[in-house]
């Protein structure tokens, strides 16, 4: 079976009792024109699908005394069963209840003695509609290989005649168990190689950097404040989850980027949605009176997949392929348009940085260290106290690009999409995005603790896009009028 790729790896190294590796998705489900829909109807449809994913079938196999990566192993009692609860909501059952119990059911870490995620069927939701949750460890798959999955167990029809067939490759995936000893021999053969792996990294490290301050020296550095500026939620992160979200129609975003495309610069929908999230932070700050005068950082995943890889393929990789891209979210700036045109300006920038340093390849952490050092080096850094870490970026904003058509699972449509993501240390906020038939889902995960409210953030972005719809049509009419 497969071993479990360095990059991969790194999620189950920085997992401690209060930074959770794990992802996930809300279904809003309608069921009003499905029989028979329940529960036992969700099993039925994961049992036929999931074979073509085999990894939700493994189980980690770990390697005596954390000497090296773990193996992906078959799990001799996998039963769907076990993997999907039912649960209901209390009256009213509205959206902040489901809202209430998602985050208290997301602040609960995964069992790895067995396959690494869950399902939770949840009732009792007003209007009669359903909702599904979906966890799965960030080992398990990054946000591209889960659109697919949604592609997996959901149809674009109701009652399909021929279900969908989207398949998600495993390499390796027929190869035999290794047996424990052979295990602990290919562990203690690999760390006897790790100095020489450590070498060949400080010398990539060095390349790399050689890259950067020639890309650097060229004068197109992205505009950002290193350390960024500490606000409330750049704190130390508590074991407890809440979660907020909200939606925009997606053909607003386009409209927002066709109007503004018609000027000086040519924004994309990455770009407004940014800008969204740097606005509805400003509002939230400046409520809470602590906007710093210096800009907000977003560190951004930037999925590594090749062209014809990405979500909706067949055959789509399901293992992390992700590189990481840090900007600025301007949100020292007043004006919408001229904080749309800056993060413009700053995302073209960390994307040609961004594409610069991944010319110049880097072994993983995890293919470097084995995991008992990893995991040591990093239970040192999470001892230090919060405000004495280096904070490169307040909060983690990720954009996935979902199906662009309705979708039903078990016969129910899907009547929204929120996405579910995990806090690194020091950021007690993450702000995820899917797209999905034709509109924006956006989820805000919180550390309760660190955002006491996170409803305000989520019902600022719509209130963000109509602010920055509302000075681009004013600018459009001046213009127009200027132009008669």
């Amino acid at each position: 079976m497969p071993q479990l790729p360095g990059s991969d790896s790194i999620f189950l190294a920085m997992e401690t009792d209060t930074i959770h590796s794990h992802i996930g998705g809300v279904l809003i489900l309608d069921a009003s024109d499905s029989e028979g829909f329940g529960v036992e109807r969700v099993m039925d449809v994961l049992r036929e699908r999931l074979p073509l994913a085999p990894r939700f079938t493994w189980k980690l196999k770990e390697v005596p005394f954390g000497l090296d990566r773990p193996y992906w192993v078959p799990d001799p009692d996998f039963d769907v069963a076990r993997h999907v609860r039912r649960v209901a909501l209390p009256s009213p059952g509205g959206m902040p209840e489901l809202a209430e119990l998602v985050g208290h059911l997301h602040g609960q870490k995964l069992d790895r003695s067995r396959p690494l995620w869950e399902v939770w069927f949840i009732e009792g939701l007003e209007d009669g509609r359903s909702a599904l949750l979906m966890k799965t460890h960030h080992c398990l798959m990054d946000g591209v290989a889960g659109a697919d999955l949604s592609r997996l167990i959901c149809d674009v029809e109701p009652d399909p005649e021929q279900p969908a067939r989207v398949a998600l490759q495993e390499e390796g995936a027929d190869e035999g168990v290794p047996a424990d000893l052979e295990i602990a021999l290919r562990g203690i053969a690999r760390c006897m190689t790790a100095p020489s792996r450590l070498a060949r990294y400080a010398g990539q490290a060095l390349l790399r950097g050689g890259t950067l301050l020639g890309f650097l020296a060229r004068g197109e550095k992205p505009q950002l404040a290193l350390p960024a500026p500490r606000v409330s939620f750049n704190g130390s992160i508590g074991p407890r989850r809440a979660v907020a979200w909200s939606s925009v129609p997606l053909a607003d975003v386009k409209a927002v980027k066709n109007e503004l495309a018609r000027g000086a610069f040519k924004p994309t929908v990455n770009d407004v949605v940014l800008e969204l999230c740097g606005s509805a932070l400003r509002r939230y700050l400046e409520m809470r009176g602590e906007r710093p005068d210096g800009s907000l950082a977003a560190s951004c995943p930037v999925s590594t997949r090749e062209a014809g890889e990405k979500s909706g393929g067949n055959g789509t990789q399901a293992n992390n392929q992700l590189a990481n891209m840090v900007l600025s979210l301007a949100t020292d700036l007043d004006d919408p348009v001229e904080r749309l045109e800056q993060i413009h300006r700053n995302a073209s920038r960390s994307k040609a940085l961004t594409r610069a340093l991944l010319s110049t390849p880097i072994a993983a952490m995890g293919d470097t260290l084995p995991p008992a050092v990893l995991g040591g080096v990093w239970q040192a850094l999470m001892a230090l106290p919060a405000e004495s870490a280096p904070l490169p970026a307040n909060l983690v904003v990720s954009n996935v690009q979902g199906p662009p058509i309705p979708l039903y699972h078990a016969g129910a449509r899907v009547e929204a999409m929120y996405p579910i993501s995990i806090l690194a240390t020091g950021q007690g906020l993450n702000i995820t995005l899917v797209s999905y038939s034709g509109c924006v889902y956006f989820g805000v995960t919180v550390d309760p603790d660190l955002v006491p409210d996170p409803w305000l953030l989520a019902r600022a972005l719509p209130e963000a896009l109509e602010e920055l719809r509302k000075v681009v049509d004013q600018r459009g009419a001046r213009a127009d009028f200027d132009g008669a």
